[in-house]
């Protein structure tokens, strides 16, 4: 089953073109983890997916769980099961972070235990009493992303570079977490999660597996194939030269 339907996508900010028919389909179960130069529109299509007031989705159109989802509103994603981890979320002033995971638990459903485990798991209990981002280190604000995540329980999960800032010590608590929220422990055939991350330098994937990689290049999805293999490719020639070998592949297999 398709999780996430994205079918011929024009994503514009502010008037101008950013996204140009893109296409992507992710089903129950997959992770896929997205590449691409700094500026090529990755987060700008977590953005329009979740449904951030400022994309505007000029073509095509987002189906989540087989409903049109193009015009809700995020709030309404969020309540079907979409959640994110932004790259920058905000601080938010007068918030507590405990009082947004006693939010995020009564529409999942979750226990106030379980909130007091994920913030153990994630070495965050000492920071549930602070206001949300407020004063946290690059690293704290990634893992604070991932409790709310956690908490929440989301079906789709969109990850915005999870481990820019995160520190080698805890690295590994970060992949844990995701691991667990992307249910990436578990055989293929039991997962019920499905997930797209953004990475700028792979590292992440020394931590937690995934089922493909896309490359998002000039505004268009590139390419799609075994994210290792991508990463390889473009270590060695570059975004530029791995779409090129990515497009012989394609032709030869057309032959």
């Amino acid at each position: 089953m398709d999780v996430l339907r994205v079918v011929n996508l024009g994503i514009e900010v502010s008037g101008k073109k950013i996204l140009q028919n893109v296409n992507l389909y992710i089903q129950q179960g997959q992770t896929f983890v997205l590449f691409g130069p700094n500026g090529s529109g990755k987060s700008s299509l977590l953005s329009a997916i979740v449904g951030h007031p400022s994309y505007r989705i000029y073509d095509g159109r987002i189906m989540f769980k087989g409903k049109d989802i193009t015009n809700l509103s995020t709030d309404e994603r969020i309540r079907m099961g979409m959640g994110i981890a932004f790259q920058n979320p905000p601080r938010v002033s007068g918030v507590k972070l405990i009082d947004i995971l006693k939010h995020c638990a009564r529409i999942s459903g979750q226990s106030e235990e379980k909130v007091y485990e994920y913030a153990e798991m994630l070495n965050m209990v000492d920071m549930l009493n602070r206001n949300i981002n407020s004063g946290f280190s690059g690293g704290e604000i990634k893992r604070s992303e991932l409790l709310q995540l956690l908490v929440l329980n989301p079906d789709f999960i969109m990850l915005d570079e999870p481990d820019s800032g995160v520190d080698l010590e805890n690295i590994s608590i970060v992949g844990d977490a995701m691991r667990e929220l992307l249910e990436r422990d578990k055989p293929a055939e039991k997962r019920n999660k499905a997930g797209l991350i953004i990475t700028h330098t792979g590292h992440i994937l020394k931590y937690v597996d995934a089922d493909y990689g896309v490359v998002l290049y000039k505004g268009r999805i590139a390419c799609i194939g075994n994210p290792y293999d991508i990463l390889e490719h473009v270590a060695k020639y570059g975004y530029e030269g791995c779409v090129k070998k990515c497009l012989r592949k394609l032709n030869s297999n057309r032959k």
